[in-house]
Formats: structure tokens, C-alpha cells, sequence
């Protein structure tokens, strides 16, 4: 593993440098971050201290919104601050620390999106047996191997970036750490990294996002057995998750698949 890089800190470009346009970086990312927090932190209130929300979808909920808070607060607020300086750097061990969180928190949001198209799937197609297959016992073991499985692929991303020299330049054209740009900036061949990044990031959100589509194919076409009534309260919970994956995915999916990110032969 390479840890003796002569680059000990690297300089974040951000989004723009033009003093204006970074006023507005700054206005922008706090607002959103802003309400991004108090949206997941009402969501999580809420479902902790009513009783009424006890069924398997508001677990999931619960630790959908959690990690999103997190996973923002692992870019946002350094993001802010910097759009408030003239000269932005990140040190290495400071850089690294930053790609841990992103991907464990990110993936961990993609798990959780499995987690409720199956229970979305099970309430709907097997009304009768929902309560025994999403217990609360079987419930909480999934959210715990999605954590597990959050975490072996965060340290994977994390042994990828150590082994990886660094020997200048050391301008990250980029408001964050992330694989990436520190692909572009090793002193090395980094073609068996691209690949290995491209199976593991890459994989994860082309194959989830294909999963979770095909299944809420089979979810809306088995609507057709139930009343107008229970199509419409299935509709509403389906289409706003079917939006969320879409929003969520498609970026994804751009970041860890696309040709500059494939390796070239």
C-alpha cells in the first residue's frame, strides 16, 4: 500500500473562481444544505416519537434520512466555507477522510432504497404476509447488512486512494475529494484503479438502479388485481420513490460509469 506521497495537501478549485459566481456557490449550497437538514432531521423526529409510525416503510424512512444527513454533512459545510475563501486546500489525510464518508453514507442510501422497493413489494404483492416477512427483527438485521456492506465498500475506495502516488500536480478540479479527480492527479498508471473503481462504484448504482426499476415494474403491474382505491395509495407511495431512485441514480450513475471514468485500453 502507498502511503509516502510527496503531495501532503492538494487545492480544491471548487465550482468556479470568480468571486461573484462563488457568492452564489455559497448562497446556494446553504440553502440547500439548510434545508436538507432540517428536512431530515423533522423526518427523523417525527417517526422517533410517534408510535403511529411503527410500520416497516417509516423504519426504512428513518434510516434513509439519517445517513442522507450525513452524507450531506460530509460535503456541504466545508463546501460553504470554502466559497468564503480566496485559496481553498485540503490536506491528504484530510482528503481521504472526506472519501470515506461520502461513499459509505452514499452507498448505504442506495441499500435502503432496496431495502423499501422489497417492502414496498411485499406490502403490496403479499398484503397477508407483510407483517411476518418485514418484521421488525427481520427489518433491522437488513438495515444492519447494508451497513456492514456500506462499510467493506467505503474501505475499499479508501485502499484504492492509498495505493495511489501522488507526486504533483496537486489542484483538484473539484469542490470535493473523491476518487476521480485523484485518479487524474496519481503519477502512475492508473488503468487496473479505473477498472477496479468502475466494478465496485460503478456496478453498485448501474445494478441497484436497474433492480429497483425492474422492480417496481413488477410492483405496478400486479396493481391491476387491486381496488381503485388501493391503486391509488400504491400509485402515490411507488411514483414518489420512483423519483427519488431516478433523481438519486442517474447522477450516480454519470459520476462511476461514464467514458472519462472508464479506463482506456
Amino acid at each position: 500500500m502507498q502511503l509516502n506521497n510527496n503531495v501532503t495537501e492538494f487545492i480544491l478549485l471548487g465550482l468556479t473562481q470568480d468571486p461573484f459566481r462563488k457568492k452564489i456557490v455559497f448562497v446556494t449550497f446553504l440553502l440547500f444544505y439548510l434545508g436538507t437538514l432540517l428536512g431530515n432531521l423533522l423526518i427523523i423526529t417525527t417517526i422517533k416519537t410517534s408510535r403511529a409510525l411503527g410500520s416497516p416503510m417509516y423504519f426504512f424512512l428513518f434510516h434513509l434520512s439519517l445517513p442522507d444527513t450525513c452524507f450531506s454533512t460530509s460535503i456541504a459545510p466545508r463546501t460553504i466555507v470554502d466559497a468564503l475563501l480566496k485559496n481553498t486546500t485540503i490536506s491528504f489525510s484530510e482528503c481521504i477522510i472526506q472519501v470515506f464518508p461520502l461513499h459509505f453514507f452514499g452507498c448505504l442510501e442506495i441499500f435502503i432504497l432496496i431495502l423499501m422497493a422489497v417492502d414496498h413489494y411485499v406490502a403490496i404483492c403479499k398484503p397477508l404476509h407483510c407483517m411476518t416477512i418485514m418484521s421488525r427483527w427481520v427489518c433491522s438485521v437488513l438495515v444492519a447488512v447494508a451497513w456492514v456492506g456500506s462499510c467493506a465498500h467505503s474501505l475499499v475506495q479508501i485502499f484504492l486512494a492509498l495505493c495511489l502516488p501522488f507526486c504533483g500536480p496537486s489542484e483538484i478540479n473539484h469542490y470535493f475529494c473523491d476518487l476521480e479527480p485523484l485518479f487524474k492527479l496519481a503519477c502512475t498508471d492508473t488503468y487496473v484503479t479505473n477498472l477496479l473503481l468502475v466494478s465496485n462504484s460503478g456496478a453498485i448504482c448501474t445494478v441497484s438502479f436497474v433492480m429497483l426499476m425492474f422492480s417496481y415494474i413488477i410492483i405496478l403491474h400486479s396493481l391491476r388485481n387491486h381496488s381503485a382505491e388501493g391503486r391509488r395509495k400504491a400509485l402515490s407511495t411507488c411514483i414518489s420513490h420512483i423519483v427519488v431512485v431516478i433523481l438519486f441514480f442517474v447522477p450516480c450513475i454519470f459520476m462511476y460509469t461514464r467514458p472519462g471514468y472508464l479506463p482506456h485500453g
